[in-house]
């Protein structure tokens, strides 16, 4: 069985994005890790190719012009995706700002080995920690997605759908396997200031100059108060980042009673909390294999 992982990222040392971690947690899982490298106004080609030798780049030029729904987040995804060749059975998908705990190595491998040969499963499916403001909380509403598939078989005719989020096959929804596997996500995990120059150029891939002009200023501190819900994080960050982590030179400590919801949002958010089943939840899959235990 081969595996191979595959990412884009432009601009990583600009807006901090921790795509060497990212990189770095599927390693061990994969023969070769492709990445779709953007032309960039820093040095993010160079710190990609220093990771590891299995790491194989692709040189892309993104299409500015793609604003409708971030499309041009999955026409890189694709980039990188189609340069995986055709001997890898596997490939696990990772964004520049997620991370796989080294804990879930193994469950990523049986898992994989488990559905090679059932034809049903055409992707995996696992579930999300989103971390915001800092490495300590968690955002828990229904804002945040909490499952997505981050392994696919390597067949071309399966594409990155819409902004990147997960992937479909012919425009359908892909079959896939549950597993007891999370990924971290620490896309709103960085200093003030690198937050809102990554959210000025995040909007630029959905929106117009001028509106994003007028509501992302780059030059002042993203304001981290204005979040619905967290709750404290339980647990242990990948072992790739922890030189990160020990390096966080700003202060997010608010507290987690305090929500800011309608009432209608209240409602469905302590429903979920308390029967675990979220009404209206959008699921960009079908799930054919449930979570076992």
């Amino acid at each position: 069985m081969k595996i191979a992982a595959f990412t884009f990222v432009k601009n990583a040392i600009k807006l901090d994005y921790p795509v060497v971690e990212a990189i770095q947690s599927v390693l061990p899982l994969a023969d070769e890790v492709v990445v779709a490298v953007g032309k960039s106004d820093d040095n993010t080609r160079e710190v990609v190719a220093s990771i590891d030798t299995k790491v194989r780049i692709v040189d892309t030029v993104w299409d500015e012009t793609l604003r409708s729904g971030g499309m041009v987040l999955a026409v890189e995804t694709d980039k990188a995706f189609d340069a995986v060749g055709s001997d890898a059975d596997w490939c696990i998908y990772i964004q520049a700002d997620e991370c796989l705990h080294e804990k879930y190595i193994p469950v990523v491998r049986q898992a994989m080995e488990k559905y090679l040969d059932d034809n049903d499963v055409e992707g995996l499916l696992f579930q999300y920690k989103h971390f915001y403001g800092s490495y300590d909380f968690l955002g828990d509403s229904r804002t945040w997605y909490r499952k997505e598939i981050r392994v696919i078989r390597n067949n071309k005719s399966i594409r990155s759908w819409k902004d990147a989020q997960g992937f479909r096959k012919n425009g359908q929804k892909l079959k896939v396997a549950e597993i007891n596997a999370d990924i971290y996500h620490y896309g709103w995990v960085r200093h003030p200031r690198f937050m809102m120059a990554k959210a000025h150029e995040a909007n630029k891939l959905w929106h117009d100059d001028d509106y994003v002009n007028a509501r992302f200023n780059p030059d002042t501190d993203f304001d981290y108060s204005q979040i619905d819900s967290i709750k404290r994080f339980e647990g242990t960050h990948p072992e790739v980042m922890t030189n990160r982590i020990e390096r966080m030179n700003w202060t997010f400590d608010r507290d987690p009673t305090i929500k800011s919801f309608s009432f209608k949002t209240g409602l469905l958010y302590y429903l979920e909390k308390f029967i675990g089943w979220r009404p209206g939840e959008h699921q960009n899959y079908q799930i054919v294999r449930h979570l076992e235990g």
